[in-house]
């Protein structure tokens, strides 16, 4: 092994971008696609489809936190793999869903597994790879949602359109085979470290350790859970969960539903937001990796923060298209900065933890933001008002990433 040419990290790497693009891609954002017709299909109104969102939202938080854990405990090889199991069998479900509460039931399971699959493996990029790949590998992981939006973006209209009764129940069939697929792969491919088959972290900077690395040999929660640094990212990440999943979860929602485009427009623009996050994450966490995380948040925070108020204020397709592309460009960077800056902070033995624990307040964040926007619309008739707020909060966000210490 110590001879390959090509370091095993890149295999990892393969295999993780294929887990967030089951895990987050599919079960999450492939849901904004399916919830037009799941709304319809179930007779809910805006807060119940919120409602849904907030179900599967939930399930993230409460297993990014242990997941987290578990994995610097166990291993995220094994806890990965099990929770894409968890992923596919809660998709699976989703499409024999009857009811609002039977619909909540089972995105909630979904959320459980994405979060137990999509921590551990972002946070094992900081295992893989030195502090000066960090960044960049965080980064290309996170394409695994660009790649699923690429993807989705067009065949789920067009699968819509080839089953009009029900065809929502087919997408989310096919959806949980695919999960359960990526989830054998996780368990034949993935391992935990490097050293597990005799190899370096690729990038390690001639064999130097990350600050923190040499003191969490044991496992030490208090460097996590009772440090004031990783409780300020918490903080950031909060803002960006609560904003970005309400542009995200009614983004086509509102182009059909107010906007009135047809769903096949919809679908293209959705596509081309796809397009444009595919280098999103790579770009700006290998810029993190240049010009620290810091300032790299707080370019990200600003284009957001553009896009959501273009959606509200320029709903005519040149805002739409300058919306879509200002939050592609953007998209899955954070997640990606999040993942680098954890194993910054904490090295890379108890990145996993510290990911969740930050992950904790992410969760609390999307768990709010649907709830939120679907009371907005139902009170006012139009979602505007609630892109506008996730607006609000993306500064809030941007706001919070200036005051991180230096070096950070």
């Amino acid at each position: 092994m110590k001879s390959s040419r090509v370091h095993y990290a890149w295999t990892v790497l393969a295999v993780g971008t294929i887990i967030v693009f089951g895990a987050l891609g599919l079960a999450r954002f492939g849901f904004s696609l399916l919830l037009p017709s799941m709304q319809q299909d179930l007779g809910l109104d805006n807060r119940g489809a919120g409602s849904l969102a907030t179900g599967n939202l939930v399930g993230y938080l409460l297993l990014s936190l242990i997941g987290g854990a578990l994995a610097s405990r166990y291993g995220p090889r094994r806890v990965s793999a099990l929770g894409m199991v968890v992923v596919g069998t809660g998709m699976l479900l989703t499409g024999t869903a009857r009811s609002l509460w039977s619909g909540i039931l089972w995105r909630t399971i979904t959320g459980l597994g994405s979060g137990a699959s999509n921590v551990p493996i972002m946070a094992l990029m900081t295992a893989w790879f030195g502090p000066s790949l960090r960044g960049l590998a965080a980064g290309i992981a996170v394409a695994g949602s660009s790649l699923a939006l690429i993807l989705t973006g067009p065949l789920v209209p067009r699968m819509l359109s080839m089953f009009p009764e029900g065809g929502w129940r087919a997408v989310w069939y096919i959806f949980g085979a695919i999960s359960l697929i990526i989830a054998c792969a996780a368990g034949i491919f993935l391992r935990n470290r490097p050293h597990e088959i005799g190899l370096q972290p690729l990038g390690n900077n001639d064999g130097k350790v990350s600050r923190g690395e040499n003191e969490l040999l044991q496992l030490r929660w208090g460097l996590v859970y009772k440090s004031p640094a990783v409780w300020h990212l918490g903080g950031v990440y909060a803002a960006f969960g609560f904003s970005y999943i309400i542009y995200i979860t009614f983004y086509i929602r509102y182009l059909v539903g107010e906007i009135l485009l047809q769903r096949t427009a919809a679908g293209n623009l959705f596509m081309l937001m796809g397009w444009c996050s595919v280098g999103c994450g790579l770009i700006w966490g290998g810029l993190s990796d240049r010009i620290g995380r810091k300032k790299a948040l707080m370019w990200v925070f600003g284009l957001q923060l553009l896009s959501f108020i273009m959606f509200s204020l320029w709903p005519k397709v040149p805002g739409l298209i300058l919306s879509s592309v200002l939050f592609g460009v953007t998209a899955w960077s954070i997640p990606a900065i999040m993942a680098a800056v954890c194993g910054d902070v904490v090295g890379s033995r108890l990145a996993p933890a510290a990911l969740g624990f930050v992950t904790l307040f992410f969760g609390i964040g999307q768990a709010f933001g649907p709830v939120v926007a679907g009371f907005i619309a139902d009170r006012s008739g139009s979602f505007s008002g609630a892109f506008l707020v996730a607006g609000a909060v993306a500064f809030v966000g941007g706001f919070a990433s200036a005051l991180l210490k230096p070096g950070h």
